[in-house]
């Protein structure tokens, strides 16, 4: 029994939900999300309450269920308040700075770094703090990962770009004598 799975999800008011064949559908104040879903979970909606269960009892539907009720629930979740991940560029000479539908990066190579934001993602950049935003968590999340693994964290003096509230183990160098 999955204990996530088991869980009722609440839709807020403002917030529908659509079921087609696999494919779930969700719209809210923010935006529309959708994903098809494997009809071995059955979805069900009564009212603004939304539960999964598994049609047969095997070891694909005891894994799907759980995943599928966190997907849903950030669907939800994503559609009335935008997920938001920040990254704190440190370094000396690092610069981001958002133009039209692309970021540039200043990462310390000898060329600026270019990379397009995906459609459905906001991208702000003031000094050293880039923040990426949007109504999809996985979108979101595997954008800002995809900027920080340009430029890793380093151990020795911590420059490059990492996550708002991710701590750096910092390595000791070199000892004179």
């Amino acid at each position: 029994m999955s204990r996530i799975g088991k869980q009722i999800i609440t839709l807020p008011p403002k917030t529908e939900i659509n079921l087609s064949g696999s494919t779930v559908s969700i719209k809210g104040p923010g935006g529309e999300l959708s994903k098809i879903f494997d009809p071995i979970i059955v979805v069900k909606v009564e009212g603004n309450l939304v539960t999964l269960h598994p049609k047969r009892e095997t070891l694909e539907s005891r894994a799907l269920w759980g995943t599928y009720a966190s997907h849903l629930k950030n669907m939800v979740e994503g559609v009335n308040k935008p997920f938001e991940k920040k990254l704190i560029l440190e370094g000396i000479g690092f610069k981001s700075e958002v133009k039209g539908d692309s970021i540039q990066l200043a990462l310390g190579f000898s060329h600026p770094v270019i990379v397009a934001i995906p459609a459905g993602i906001k991208v702000t950049a003031e000094k050293n703090l880039i923040t990426v935003s949007g109504i999809n968590k996985e979108a979101v999340g595997q954008f800002a990962a995809s900027l920080r693994a340009l430029k890793k964290p380093e151990p020795y003096k911590g420059k490059g770009m990492r996550y708002d509230g991710e701590v750096i183990k910092r390595k000791q160098g070199k000892k004179s004598a």
